[in-house]
């Protein structure tokens, strides 16, 4: 099995592939995983566990508090792939993908565990920004819900309609949609949800707006 967090920053995403059982998180240099330049982060902020049936995170004491999925958590909590985790102002993804094996007899249909789905691709945080416009009502309803229009996202993020299309432009082009003509918006917050891009965290993070700590 193989396990990692993505660390979304303003530069983007980098992958920190999960080893040994234990990994600490906060803005100490010695942290296996560094918040750094992270100051709403503690030294000691949260740590990752793993277990025979998975990964957990338990805060540390911290000032801020650890969140996933938008909540604080209050005691320890396993991880699910696909869940973020909020430290301070930094955000993570966790990943975990089952590689599928083949049978004894190899008669019998191979078996695998839950396969993820692919990672989301390296987006800028105005990418993130037009992504959750884009996804906000789909991430509010249902999957079967329309994605926000151009306007619509053009209007909440208080930039031109022409500003929208170009963002929306490379992300088709990251998210492998260039081919695709219909419903390309539809498909793309489909996409974005799917492979984590976009979370419910994010959309209550939005809401609650900024720590004032």
């Amino acid at each position: 099995m193989t396990n990692w967090i993505e660390l979304r920053d303003p530069s983007g995403q980098r992958r920190i592939p999960l080893t040994g059982d234990r990994v600490s998180i906060g803005k100490a240099p010695e942290n296996d995983v560094v918040a750094a330049g992270d100051g709403t982060a503690s030294r000691l902020h949260a740590v990752l566990e793993r277990y025979a049936s998975g990964w957990s995170i338990r805060d540390l004491g911290s000032r801020n508090g650890t969140y996933v999925n938008g909540e604080p958590i209050t005691a320890e909590r396993a991880l699910r792939p696909g869940d973020e985790i909020t430290i301070g102002e930094t955000r993570f993804v966790f990943r975990a993908e089952v590689a599928a094996t083949r049978s004894d007899t190899a008669l019998e249909p191979a078996t695998s565990g839950t396969i993820a789905a692919d990672p989301a691709p390296d987006i800028t945080r105005r990418e993130h920004d037009v992504l959750l416009e884009l996804c906000r009502p789909v991430l509010g309803g249902s999957l079967l819900t329309e994605p926000s229009s151009v306007r619509e996202i053009a209007d909440a993020l208080v930039v031109t309609e022409s500003a929208v299309k170009k963002h929306l432009g490379r992300l088709y082009d990251k998210f492998t949609l260039l081919d695709e003509a219909d419903r390309r918006r539809g498909k793309l917050a489909a996409a974005a949800i799917r492979r984590g891009a976009v979370t419910l965290g994010d959309l209550r993070s939005k809401a609650r707006g900024p720590d004032p700590s």
